[in-house]
């Protein structure tokens, strides 16, 4: 059932057309993720959605009793109330208003936030952000709107929220960038490009490769066109000699496939590894120690970075993650320890606030305060051509910082950092509020950037990506340092606190099979044959992988035929993944067979 339907959308902000003629809609059941570069107009679409903003032309239809609930990027609230007071606000009704305090502390709880009689005015942001979380999700509504939800929200939160919205009854409609929530959450995804909406069944993982479909077939279609108006304006050259009907009609045709539009590539962030020489002394902590008041937020820490780390800090809200950060920039100072810095040492800080930007202030003239030009691999660049590089025309160039959006802050105040060309970059939860392809070059950015990287974060994609070492908070400020990413660390993590009071009892039938198992070191019948041609099965399948890969890029013109050579693919893929898990149990088992037989 259709529950919301907008039609010919178009709206404008100053000189630049967000939505040209777009139409989109919600349906029930659907968790709808919607993307997109920043400034395109993501948040906007959630205004108009919610009928917190009207679009310049077009309608939006909506069900007569259908409810919407809306999670604001910047929520509001009135600074003298307290927390529940906060939650609560407009949130009980005849059906919840004996559960409904029970359920605010219930989530607030969940959401570490503690203090119910504290005044809303003492939180911090992302406190603040939160409590409006749960103010929305205390009623169920038919449509949930929520703009960038899983900001300031630790990875245990975030996996709650998850959870939470995968049994909502309702439809869902979010703006986020974590690429793990959207892969789990979603069952459509929305991308806003160059004023169109598209969507794309099932989740980000399928978007990309769906994205990549339709890419192909645009310009296999683009191949297809210029070749003809090749043939077209070579056979007008040639001079005309046939009937004039004939000549007007090439004519035209000619004319049709020169106006016809070509496709537009996507505007990415170019970024050049630039950094400055650093020697052999880094950055050395010894001791360092930090509290306010009773809150231990570190406790002796020690540690000397190595040029090339890759080093993640993470932990719950409040823990203390951003004090260390900035107690090594020297921005906050420590109550014991010291932190010692080499010479040639350069630190670019990417802090969370971009705080030190003036809305009045020209965005090239803050890109130039930073440097005329910066040197890359590709030679000398100008603040201009990097702004260039990063999204911003000539136009924005030119116009007041305050005209941007948050994400384009957010990549404006990166390019500022990149510009110092330090070698040591430092970073403050970098994936707020930076669209999802920032983010993919970013990452890739990071991966030749010759310096030390080391970052706050909750983006659990992010971590997985880039980092090499973990310092997690555990008990009273003391961190715990894990090798590899963020996945490596939470299965180190599980070893090193296993929870034993969930795991079930093994049955007397699982230990019978287990001890079968053991004592078990030969082939049956079937495995011996299975065994002896598993080898050829495996290079059947991945010869069949190259062919069915073979046909996509021949047939990138009919969408149809890719539809049903991507289904193929993914079908022998599920097999051969199947195969080779067997294979690696045939192996496993020669080999202790093997084993066996020398040991007698």
């Amino acid at each position: 059932m259709n529950l919301l339907t907008i039609e010919k959308l178009t709206k404008v902000f100053t000189e630049r057309k967000i939505f040209d003629e777009a139409d989109f809609s919600i349906n029930e059941g659907e968790k709808i993720g919607v993307i997109g570069i920043n400034g395109t107009g993501k948040s906007t679409l959630l205004k108009i959605a919610a009928g917190l903003e009207q679009p310049d032309e077009g309608t939006v239809t909506k069900g007569t009793h259908v409810l919407i609930r809306i999670l604001p990027q910047n929520p509001s609230f009135d600074p003298d109330a307290t927390v529940l007071e906060a939650a609560l606000e407009g949130n009980i009704t005849k059906q919840n208003e004996w559960t409904a305090e029970s359920d605010a502390k219930s989530m607030l709880n969940k959401l570490k936030i503690t203090d119910f009689s504290q005044k809303v005015g003492e939180l911090s942001g992302g406190q603040r952000k939160r409590l409006a979380l749960v103010r929305v999700l205390l009623i169920p509504a038919d449509i949930l709107i929520l703009d960038e939800p899983t900001n300031h929200l630790d990875s245990e939160m975030a996996e709650w929220l998850e959870e939470f919205l995968l049994s909502y009854r309702g439809a869902v409609l979010m703006v986020t960038h974590d690429r793990y929530f959207l892969d789990r959450v979603s069952n459509r995804i929305v991308e806003i490009d160059k004023g169109k909406i598209y969507s794309y069944p099932g989740n980000y993982s399928e978007f990309v490769r769906l994205k990549e479909a339709r890419q192909n077939i645009e310009l296999a279609s683009e191949r297809k066109r210029q070749s003809i108006l090749r043939t077209e304006l070579a056979w007008l050259a040639r001079g005309a000699r046939a009937r004039s009907t004939k000549q007007k009609a090439h004519i035209a045709r000619a004319e049709e496939l020169i106006a016809r539009k070509s496709p537009v590539k996507d505007a990415v962030v170019e970024m050049s590894s630039v950094s400055s020489r650093m020697g052999k002394k880094t950055i050395e902590a010894e001791g360092i120690c930090k509290a306010y008041g009773s809150k231990v937020l570190i406790r002796d820490f020690s540690y000397i970075f190595l040029r090339g780390e890759r080093i993640g800090i993470i932990g719950e809200n409040g823990c203390g993650k951003s004090t260390l950060l900035k107690i090594l920039v020297g921005q906050v100072e420590a109550d014991a320890g010291r932190v010692e810095i080499g010479q040639t040492v350069k630190i670019g800080y990417f802090s969370q606030e971009s705080q030190e930007m003036d809305d009045s202030e020209r965005v090239i003239d803050y890109i130039k305060e930073a440097g005329e030009y910066v040197v890359t691999a590709e030679g000398t660049v100008t603040a201009s051509q990097m702004l260039e590089r990063f999204l911003f025309d000539g136009t924005m160039q030119w116009s007041a910082i305050g005209k941007l959006s948050g994400g384009e802050k957010r990549r404006l105040h990166l390019l500022r950092v990149l510009m110092e060309a330090p070698n040591v970059l430092i970073l403050d939860e970098p994936t707020n509020d930076l669209d999802i392809q920032t983010l993919t070059i970013l990452e890739d950015y990071l991966d030749s950037f010759d310096g030390i990287v080391i970052t706050v974060s909750h983006d659990r994609y992010f971590l997985d990506r880039i980092v090499r070492r973990i310092f997690a908070y555990e008990e009273n400020g003391h961190l715990q340092q894990y090798e590899g990413n963020y996945s490596d660390y939470l299965e180190a993590y599980e070893i090193r606190h296993p929870k034993t009071e969930n795991k079930p009892a093994i049955t007397e039938k699982q230990e019978k099979t287990e001890k079968q198992s053991r004592k078990k070191q030969k082939f049956s019948y079937n495995e011996e044959r299975e065994f002896a041609v598993i080898d050829d099965e495996i290079e059947a399948l991945e010869e069949k992988l190259k062919e069915i890969e073979a046909q996509m890029e021949a047939s990138a013109s009919s969408y149809s035929r890719l539809g049903e050579l991507m289904e193929e693919k993914e079908q022998t893929e599920a097999l051969l993944e199947e195969k080779m898990e067997r294979w690696e149990y045939l192996n496993d088992l020669a080999i202790r067979i093997q084993e066996e037989r020398m040991g007698n």
